[in-house]
């Protein structure tokens, strides 16, 4: 498999970056993830963290070098995500679970399979067509399903922050998978979170990405997102890739090829640590508490891996 990718995230007018990004590969199999923390939520960025890690882990020990399942491994994924947000609360008797949205995307064979929870969106395009797009889990869009509100009311609407699907909240997410999707080279799949597409109609961003490599596109819509946000500019943060199919031995340094990996190597660039907890934690937490924090993440997330790793042992 060859792509190109590029990544980058703005903090914009807030005091918190609650955004996380990264990508994971093996030689036959690519996971994109973005978490969105809700800043309504005290620790979004701890959750959008542990959501983070969660699906790499999973992925990490199930793509050997594929998964073999990848419907059921995303819903998995998403699910195991939303426990450990709720085990880190728990563990840490607070009052309310920090709480984040996230999205998903699982490329390999030339197909790409996403899910989602909340309103960080993916959008896949090819040539100047917008091929696919995931449907934000929030108010305005069911207003907008029963007819009740215009598509033009998203950026406007009084409720169009208000959702109804998230990891961490008290009732379990509603994992919403897409069907599998056939990719050709040059389609681009971009994930953004909602500082970025709510400043920036789809005719734009499919233009952008339609007509810019992936590396020109990214920032360009980030500078010019938060330039339309202004003084109430969100965290703005994208990670898109230019899928070139399978790998035919080229050599291009602007390409990354995955053919030369072993089939029990795993690429990341997914932290291994949640170093954003001690931006929240500067205000709360001592050092000593932070550190706390970091090995109670890691302990549970080792902890849902093993049982989920147990189950699907178990199973037929």
């Amino acid at each position: 498999m060859q792509f190109s990718v590029y990544q980058k995230s703005e903090l914009g007018a807030r005091r918190v970056n609650q955004d996380r990004m990264g990508y994971s590969y093996t030689r036959d199999a690519l996971l994109l993830a973005l978490a969105d923390g809700m800043g309504g939520h005290k620790g979004g960025e701890i959750a959008a963290t542990i959501a983070l890690q969660a699906l790499s882990h999973l992925f990490q020990s199930h793509a050997t070098p594929f998964i073999k399942k990848p419907e059921r491994f995303l819903e998995d994924a998403l699910l195991k995500a939303h426990n450990d947000i709720i085990r880190y609360s728990t563990l840490n008797q607070l009052p309310d679970a920090p709480r984040t949205t996230v999205v998903a995307c699982l490329i390999q064979h030339n197909m790409a399979i996403w899910a989602h929870c909340g309103d960080s969106r993916l959008y896949w395009v090819r040539q100047n067509k917008l091929l696919g797009r995931t449907r934000d889990h929030s108010h305005i869009e069911f207003l907008i399903a029963k007819g009740r509100a215009t598509e033009y009311e998203r950026t406007t609407h009084p409720d169009r922050n208000k959702l109804y699907n998230c990891l961490g909240a008290q009732q379990p997410p509603q994992v919403e998978v897409s069907r599998p999707a056939n990719l050709l080279p040059g389609d681009v799949i971009m994930l953004c979170s909602d500082g970025l597409w709510s400043m920036l109609p789809d005719n734009d961003i499919v233009r952008r990405l339609a007509n810019q490599t992936v590396v020109q596109a990214v920032p360009d819509m980030i500078s010019t997102a938060l330039e339309v946000a202004g003084p109430k500019a969100d965290n703005t943060t994208a990670l898109a890739i230019m899928y070139q199919g399978a790998d035919d031995g080229s050599v291009d340094s602007d390409l990354i090829s995955t053919l030369m990996l072993p089939a029990d190597q795993v690429t990341s660039t997914i932290i291994g640590d949640p170093e954003p907890a001690a931006a929240l934690a500067a205000d709360a937490f001592d050092e000593d508490e932070i550190e706390k924090a970091i090995a109670e993440i890691r302990e549970a997330i080792e902890k849902s891996s093993q049982v989920l790793t147990d189950k699907d042992k178990s199973a037929p």
